[in-house]
């Protein structure tokens, strides 16, 4: 059973997970916005909005966190220019709009996410 745990799962285990939203972050940190699934824009947008709640703060300790949960080209890309822009702003760094088209293959629903 389920009892009070967030997240979703997406058919995978705990590992692998992990490394595909760690992918995930380092491609919409890199282009600044992707296209995706809903579910998986949802969940990217609740790891995006923590790390960059972080990065914010700006002290030698976030930057090797960072570090630690994204490639080190996103992760210097997120504490040096991204996080700096969101200074004044108290949450709300990403937007998710859903597209108005399914993918053909599975009809997935998709969804923009981008930075405010």
């Amino acid at each position: 059973m389920r009892k009070l745990k967030k997240g979703k799962k997406f058919g995978l285990k705990k590992d692998q997970r992990k490394a595909f939203l760690k992918i995930l972050a380092h491609h919409l940190i890199m282009n600044q916005k992707i296209k995706t699934t809903t579910q998986r824009a949802k969940v990217l947008k609740q790891l995006m909005e923590r790390l960059i709640s972080k990065a914010k703060k700006g002290d030698l300790a976030t930057l090797r966190y960072l570090l630690a949960h994204l490639p080190k080209k996103s992760a210097y890309k997120l504490f040096y220019e991204i996080a700096p822009k969101y200074q004044d702003r108290n949450g709300g760094y990403l937007r998710v709009l859903k597209l108005p088209f399914r993918r053909i293959k599975d009809n997935a629903e998709l969804s923009l996410i981008e930075f405010v």
